[in-house]
This record gives C-alpha cells, sequence and structure tokens, in this order.
C-alpha cells in the first residue's frame, strides 16, 4: 500500500517537474528572452504547471493493492515517460530553427495549446474518476470494480487518449513536423498499452467487460453505440 504524501510536499514535487519541462523548453528557444517572448511557449508551461498542481492538489491515485499485473518491459515504461517529455522541446528547438515547418498559419499554434490543455483535462478527469484504480502499469487492483460511466461510457482508454492529444498539440503549437516520428511512436506504445489492459481487464471481469468492449472504441467513441 502507499503513503499519502503531504499537500505541500505534493505541490512542491509538481513544481520541480513543472520546473524540469519549463528548462528544457527554455533551452530549446535559446534562452530565458527568447522564451518569454514566445507567448505560446509561456502558455504551455503555464498549462503544464496547472495541471501538475491539480494533479497532486486532488491526488486520484491514493492506494495501490493489485491483485493482477501484465507488466511492461523496462524499455516501454521509459520510452512512455521519456517521449511526451521530449516532443515539446523538440518541436520548439526546430521551430527555432526552421526545421520542416509544417506551414499552418499562426493561429494553429494557439490551436494546439488549446489541444495540450483539453488533453491534459481529459487525463486528470480519467485519472480522478479511477482514483486508485489507475497504476502506471496494466493492473487490477483489489476490489476492483469495472469503471463504466463519466468519459469511460464514451471510451475505454480517455487517460491515454488525453496524453496524446497533449502532445499533439504541442507538436501544432511549435508547428513544425520534426516531431511527428515521436509523436507515432507514443500513439503505438499507448496502444500496445491499451490492448494489454483490455486483455487483462477481460481476463478478469470476463462477459462484462466484453460487453463494455462492444459498446465502446478503445480511444474514439462508436458511432451509433
Amino acid at each position: 500500500m502507499s503513503r499519502v504524501r503531504p499537500l505541500p510536499l505534493r505541490l512542491a514535487l509538481a513544481l520541480v517537474a513543472s520546473a524540469l519541462d519549463g528548462a528544457l523548453l527554455v533551452l530549446a528557444c535559446g534562452g530565458f528572452a527568447r522564451f518569454v517572448a514566445n507567448a505560446v511557449s509561456v502558455a504551455l508551461v503555464v498549462a503544464w504547471t496547472l495541471a501538475a498542481l491539480t494533479l497532486s492538489a486532488i491526488q486520484p491515485v491514493r492506494a495501490q493493492d493489485p491483485v493482477a499485473a501484465d507488466r511492461d518491459a523496462p524499455w516501454r515504461l521509459a520510452l512512455l515517460g521519456l517521449l511526451p517529455l521530449a516532443i515539446p522541446p523538440l518541436s520548439a528547438l526546430a521551430d527555432r530553427l526552421g526545421w520542416m515547418p509544417l506551414g499552418f498559419p499562426d493561429a494553429a499554434r494557439w490551436i494546439g495549446v488549446g489541444l495540450v490543455a483539453f488533453g491534459l483535462a481529459i487525463r486528470i478527469t480519467a485519472m480522478a474518476r479511477l482514483g486508485s484504480r489507475f497504476a502506471p502499469e496494466a493492473v487490477v487492483q483489489r476490489e476492483h470494480a469495472l469503471e463504466t460511466s463519466g468519459l469511460y461510457a464514451l471510451v475505454r482508454h480517455p487517460g491515454y487518449l488525453g496524453a496524446w492529444l497533449a502532445a499533439l498539440g504541442s507538436v501544432l503549437a511549435f508547428s513544425s513536423a520534426v516531431a511527428m516520428p515521436l509523436l507515432v511512436a507514443f500513439a503505438w506504445l499507448l496502444s500496445q498499452r491499451a490492448r494489454k489492459e483490455d486483455a487483462l481487464l477481460e481476463r478478469h471481469f470476463g462477459g462484462p467487460y466484453r460487453a463494455y468492449c462492444a459498446r465502446t472504441g478503445a480511444f474514439l467513441p462508436r458511432i451509433g453505440r
């Protein structure tokens, strides 16, 4: 069982993580002066920080007591953490150097910022809905109830969808295609994780989970269901 950290410590750790994200973006932008002159970059850091503080404040994951699991290889876990961390600064660096521009109008950059905020909001909502059932790997917790309401009434993996939309928003915000291969790799890893979770939950819940899968999509709602 995991121990609940006090709120001040949780908030401090969230700020440290956000500071790391911000520092990488500052370096990619070519220094602090260029960073603050780029409103899109500042807006992204604000969105990341607010999301981190929100998660720390509500702390949806309070305890872990798994009874079944399908563990990922360490390299998969590492990539799932590193890819969303690397996509924004790589995109910002490419934008500054003029590499592989997407050619979208400047308004698309702010659409990207909005997509980052939207994706983070989806992920936070999904994590809050699951609470202690959420885990960084495919696991079933003791007395695990099947969640089929809220966002989970529409899709089976809204948290992964939110994470990918936030990564896509970062690419659009800097209007460069350089990080597209990382975005595709991130999508592939998330889809593999979703398949593992679906298989584990089907083994645990049986018929009710198969019926749930029949009426929902993994990442997008099923039309007409």
